[in-house]
């Protein structure tokens, strides 16, 4: 008989640290994700601080410079990465399973103690100004980004400030400021650690306690929105020089939250109406009309600690904008209206369930997964309930959620292009 996730995972604590191991029969592989709370505040936009402190990690520690760091990992064939995510900073890995002692002791160095030196920060700097500069001939980027600022205030996690702002402020950001914020928002704070593959608990756990057992948590407390504020409806055009075709998003807010009985029926039937292929948008407003290249719904943002929002995301030729936009809104609004059918369902819990075993079929996908579920608080055993759940589901419960909280007169509208020919 399989046994299940909730009972191969082993949870450890390792110190500070939150410890989950599955051993998975791979050859001599282990894949490691993790992460840590640092606690931005996101209304003053620390958030752009806190990419700049990641992106200062692989550069160097007090005891080793970026190329003795290279070259320590490159020997062992393994690789660490680091990335700023809200309000935490997620580390990602993978390495031969006697190299644990070697990385792990290396992966804690790089955390607690970034060299900072002024040479590198400026390097990184110029690499951030290069991926702002980047998002600003990006019309989907553009779109998401004014769409963000329709629906949430500054301080809400969702709220994605413009890059003239973010380039404005990188270019003052300075390297003692840096400091400072590692210095007050690193540390074990909700330290997780996922290590799936070639190892075993009791091997990896002491490896875990001595490097980071003395690291202490750091006193930043949470500051942000939990609540959308979205601004009253309406269109909004944004102009990219030199891209006729237009990205347009349309999105609303959804007081919704992940834990919530609600979320799973709405999730099942946004998918229904604009997950894939099959989606009802794309049978109608692409293939039946053929006003578009590509239609898509979809829920964004919501989390177990705040709210997020509906979103349709559709790419339209200026000359069939309206057009576009017309059918678009009259499937949701019949959608809405009318509900999904029985065949629907069956259909797209078959492909969502399909593809939820998929991504588990990796070391990388498992370890994924279990570190998305472990900082919900879901826990491991949330792998084995998933696909259960999603098979739960009713037609009356994804109608009755659709009904509650789609609403398509509240629509927001970005259409990002070279939107001064529209104007004139």
């Amino acid at each position: 008989m399989t046994r299940t996730f909730a009972e191969r995972v082993t949870e450890i604590e390792a110190g500070p640290c939150r410890l989950y191991v599955l051993p998975v029969p791979v050859e001599q592989v282990v894949t490691l994700r993790g992460s840590l709370r640092t606690w931005p505040d996101f209304a003053t936009g620390e958030t752009l601080v806190q990419r700049l402190t990641v992106a200062m990690l692989d550069r160097g520690t007090r005891h080793r410079d970026r190329f003795e760091l290279a070259q320590l990992l490159e020997d062992r064939g393994a690789h660490l990465s680091f990335t700023s995510k809200g309000s935490r900073i997620e580390f990602s890995g993978r390495l031969l399973r006697r190299h644990l002692a070697d990385v792990l002791p290396l992966l804690a160095e790089q955390l607690r103690e970034p060299r900072f030196d002024p040479e590198e920060f400026e390097k990184a700097r110029l690499h951030v100004q290069a991926q702002l500069q980047q998002q600003l001939e990006q019309t989907s980027t553009r779109a998401r980004i004014a769409l963000s600022q329709r629906l949430y205030p500054p301080a809400h996690p969702n709220y994605r400030r413009d890059p003239e702002a973010e380039l404005e402020r990188l270019a003052t950001l300075t390297l003692e400021e840096v400091q400072a914020y590692h210095a007050a928002h690193f540390g074990a704070n909700e330290l997780i650690l996922v290590l799936v593959g070639n190892v075993q608990p009791e091997a990896a756990e002491p490896l875990v306690r001595a490097a980071f057992a003395d690291w202490p948590a750091h006193q930043a407390t949470p500051r942000f929105a939990a609540e959308a504020a979205p601004k009253p409806p309406e269109r909004v055009l944004i102009h990219v020089p030199d891209r006729q075709n237009l990205d347009v998003l349309m999105g609303h807010a959804v007081a919704l939250q992940r834990q919530h009985p609600d979320y799973l029926p709405l999730y099942v039937g946004t998918y229904i109406l604009g997950g894939n292929f099959s989606a009802r948008l794309m049978a109608t407003v692409r293939d039946e009309q053929g006003l578009t290249y590509g239609i898509h719904a979809a829920l964004e943002g919501i989390s177990t600690e705040h709210d997020g929002h509906f979103e349709i995301e559709v790419t339209l030729s200026q000359d069939r904008l309206e057009q576009g936009l017309e059918a678009t809104l009259e499937q949701v609004q019949r959608f809405v209206d009318e509900g999904v059918t029985e065949e629907e369902l069956a259909e797209k819990k078959d492909t969502l369930t399909g593809l939820f075993q998929t991504g588990l079929s990796t070391t990388s996908g498992l370890a994924t997964a279990l570190l998305i579920n472990i900082e919900r608080g879901f826990g491991p055993g949330y792998l084995d309930r998933y696909p259960e759940e999603i098979h739960a589901v009713t037609r009356q419960q994804v109608n009755d959620a659709v009904q509650r909280y789609l609403n398509p007169e509240t629509l927001h509208t970005v259409v990002a292009g070279s939107v001064v020919e529209m104007i004139h």
